[in-house]
């Protein structure tokens, strides 16, 4: 699939052929089954393994700790590839950069060896913990509580909307000391999925992403030891924020490459499907349509870029990867809406793959901040 408008910055040709190494992925191995999984909802842990044969999974990690030691600019390159393929497919790709940066950004040296290491290498998963049932957009107010007991560290809460939690190893998780503090009372640990009075939901049946394997998480006393606390007590909010302002820029890809497919499938049926004698693609009202669409995926990529590349080169960017997020978000609705209005009645049905798209983009409207937090955020960042 090409890209409408080019990229927003000219690639190197090592972008160029790490592009070029995903692109064949995605069309050889994810588009052929992407369908039959979001039928079914299975998780395509096999494919996902393939997947992380070919270094596609812990982007942003460390080469010395095992990961794919990509910028963030250049893991933007790969997830928007996996993302014309199936959104669901590229959210699970994603999720272990979300869980391990955290321990990233808070943990020692040791912690990094101990918790991280050991994931990337043997190809594991891992759990990002923070949404809970009665706690998603105000994070500072979640009930998940943690209390010190003589070495050890006691957990109790559930969590809920927990990507690829029913094959995850190994749970990152923020637990309040004290709810009255809010923000400040909050703390992370590494919790193991094996240890006692851990206990996994059944996968949640997705409206779309359904690739995705979503459950809820529950802790019930239990304990872990002091050294699976990330930095210090009451540090968990501020470490849980550097993380999102992170990874907002990965789930920009995600929605620019769900868009994206959503365009080039449009633009394709536009030209072959003919009515009253000429390509519906002739018509004034399909052409502002596609050029709307166009538009929009290309501005997605611009703010996601700019995003990234602000945070590569040390500089915050919340503001930035706010904005990338609740634009390319609100688009992909935008342009997978139309896209299925281009198909008319073919594409409100299974048998094309513009439905799908559409199911897949209402989701990022919704997870790591809605658009509404994320303009919530912009208007704080502006009015600063």
């Amino acid at each position: 699939m090409s890209q409408p408008c080019g990229p927003a910055f000219e690639f190197s040709e090592e972008q160029l052929a790490l592009q070029e190494q995903v692109r064949k992925f995605v069309e050889n191995e994810i588009v052929p089954a992407a369908s039959g999984f979001d039928q079914s909802g299975e998780f395509p842990i096999d494919l996902l393994q393939r997947g992380f044969e070919l270094g596609l999974r812990n982007f942003t990690l460390p080469e010395e700790l095992g990961g794919a030691g990509l910028s963030l600019f250049d893991a933007g390159i790969v997830i928007e590839e996996l993302a014309t393929g199936c959104g669901g497919f590229a959210t699970s790709m994603v999720a272990n950069d979300l869980a391990l940066t955290p321990i990233l950004i808070g943990g020692s040296a040791e912690q990094h060896k101990r918790f991280l290491k050991p994931v990337i290498e043997a190809g594991q998963f891992a759990s990002f913990c923070l949404t809970e049932p009665n706690a998603g957009s105000d994070a500072a107010g979640l009930y998940t509580q943690v209390h010190a007991d003589g070495d050890s560290y006691v957990i109790n809460g559930t969590k809920q909307w927990i990507t690829n939690a029913g094959f995850a190893t190994q749970f990152t998780v923020f637990a309040t000391h004290d709810r009255a503090k809010r923000h400040k009372g909050i703390s992370c640990l590494v919790v193991a999925a094996d240890a006692p009075g851990v206990s996994v939901g059944t996968h949640e049946d997705k409206l779309g992403q359904r690739a995705s394997d979503t459950r809820q998480v529950v802790f019930e006393n239990v304990v872990v030891s002091r050294d699976c606390l990330i930095g210090e007590e009451g540090q968990g909010f501020p470490i849980a924020m550097q993380t999102l302002d992170k990874s907002r820029p990965m789930t920009a890809n995600i929605a620019t490459g769900i868009g994206r497919a959503a365009f080039e499938y449009a633009r394709e049926y536009a030209l072959q499907r003919k009515q009253f004698g000429q390509a519906i693609a002739e018509y004034q009202a399909v052409q502002f349509m596609l050029a709307d669409m166009a538009t929009d995926v290309a501005a997605s990529r611009l703010l996601g870029q700019k995003s990234a590349a602000l945070i590569d080169n040390g500089q915050r960017a919340s503001l930035e990867s706010s904005m990338a997020k609740r634009f390319s978000a609100d688009a992909a609705m935008r342009i997978t809406t139309d896209a299925v209005q281009i198909y008319g009645g073919y594409g409100y049905t299974k048998e094309y793959p513009v439905e799908k798209l559409m199911r897949d983009a209402k989701l990022m409207q919704i997870y790591e901040g809605t658009s509404q937090i994320q303009r919530m955020v912009i208007a704080r960042e502006l009015l600063r």
